[in-house]
């Protein structure tokens, strides 16, 4: 019998960012263009459900490109962006290949390109080894750009060059760079910033949605998978603004309903790689045991698209 009440609010924006849907869109219109199966480097997008879907099509994940049998289908590059000796080796072998790398990477890549073009040493604030950073590193000769992770790193990093310029990865929380940023221009004053924040548009918005919420809430859940980036930065933005018990909902987490009993209030996001039918579908599987009354907390409406490659059209 279900006689507990539970309220829930709903963080938004959530979900599918502009670069996502692109991401997801360009796969599809390559399957249709050239038929299955077309060959794509590194999971699209970081969740499983999408992978999945994409595989049934059709699509074939690959981390290399030498693991390609058939170097006559084409190979579509993720959203996270590829260093540029992936498109090279690409034209070496003969290879059709389409570019999804999400506009707002391209963006940092480009950035990267003209600061070490202009004479500056470039500092990246990053995860190490997550696939935007080995892509926006390899848009640069070796030894021209460093990575600095934390703060720590920031305040052991030493360089005597009089020309240094820092980029972001796209899908860290404003509140994580905050710090780095403030470090390294303690220690480097000249240090050049970009002109317009390098953190994505979505991933600042999932952020605030979920600051908004997360201290109302005994619980909060972000649904999204282990390797996504923003999704894991959700969890900690939500324990950061109020909710310690705060976790991440993968493909192969059970709903810890022993815990959800002893909740008033739940708060619920997802990273911006998640679909929102994985929202739908936890919100399915709690109405079955409570009486649930939900709440949309929206702080900004999202109108950002991105555009097709044309040879897709």
């Amino acid at each position: 019998m279900k006689n507990k009440e539970l309220k829930i609010l709903l963080a938004a924006p959530r979900g599918f960012c502009a670069g996502v849907e692109r991401a997801i869109e360009i796969v599809k219109k390559s399957i249709d263009k050239y038929g299955a199966p077309v060959y794509v480097r590194h999971e699209i997008v970081h969740n499983k459900h999408v992978v999945d879907s994409l595989k049934k099509i059709g699509a074939v994940f690959v981390e290399e490109l030498n693991e390609i049998k058939d170097q006559s289908r084409p190979v579509i590059f993720s959203a996270h962006g590829v260093p540029k000796s992936v498109p090279a080796e690409a034209i070496n072998l003969n290879m059709e290949f389409v570019d999804a790398t999400c506009p707002l990477v391209s963006k940092v890549h480009r950035e990267a390109e003209n600061l070490n073009k202009n004479g500056f040493h470039v500092i990246l604030i990053g995860h190490k080894n997550h696939p935007e950073v080995i892509g926006t590193m390899g848009q640069l000769p070796k030894g021209s750009i460093d990575l600095v992770e934390n703060v720590e790193d920031a305040k052991n990093y030493t360089n005597s060059k009089d020309k240094l310029a820092f980029v972001t990865q796209t899908t860290l929380s404003v509140d994580d760079t905050k710090d780095i940023i403030t470090e390294l221009k303690v220690k480097f004053p000249q240090i050049k910033q970009p002109k317009k924040e390098d953190i994505c548009y979505a991933t600042t918005n999932r952020q605030l949605a979920v600051k908004k919420i997360a201290e109302k809430c005994d619980m909060f859940f972000v649904i999204g998978s282990r390797n996504s980036s923003n999704s894991l930065r959700l969890v900690e933005v939500a324990k950061n603004s109020g909710c310690e018990n705060s976790i991440l909902l993968h493909s192969e987490s059970d709903v810890p309903f022993d815990k959800i009993d002893k909740c008033k209030s739940i708060g619920i996001s997802s990273g911006a790689s998640a679909p929102e039918v994985l929202v739908e579908q936890f919100l399915d599987q709690i109405k079955k045991k409570y009486n649930i009354s939900v709440e949309e907390v929206e702080i900004v409406k999202e109108d950002v698209t991105f555009k097709i490659p044309g040879k897709l059209n």
